[in-house]
């Protein structure tokens, strides 16, 4: 399987896992509604897109601050595959610091 299905694979499971769904989907500019999410995961996925190189611009908007649901915009030469790099990157670092905690809880 080449690198580009590769991509369209992990970005289908990222779309289910965490219920986003598609408001705008160019080649250059996409823009995704995440339910149920909150600046949390939205705030650190728009800092880690944004010591990519190749993302232009990356933002979220939550409009209601009860019941509103984050729609984050990623404008890049390939949003998709920034966005699983950013969310990578997340996650790697999310493992750093579970092992970081388990070795400082076990000391």
């Amino acid at each position: 399987m080449n690198v580009e299905k590769w991509i369209h694979v992990i970005y289908q499971v990222i779309m289910e896992v965490f219920n986003v769904k598609y408001i705008k989907n160019e080649p250059e500019h996409l823009v995704l509604e995440i339910t149920g999410e909150s600046h949390t995961i939205c705030n650190i996925l728009r800092k880690r897109l944004m010591a990519q190189d190749e993302v232009s611009a990356a933002a979220y908007d939550i409009t209601h601050p009860l019941i509103g649901q984050p729609e984050f915009e990623v404008i890049s030469s390939n949003p998709k595959k920034s966005l699983i790099t950013a969310s990578e990157t997340v996650k790697n670092e999310a493992n750093e610091f579970k092992e970081a905690l388990t070795d400082a809880f076990n000391e």
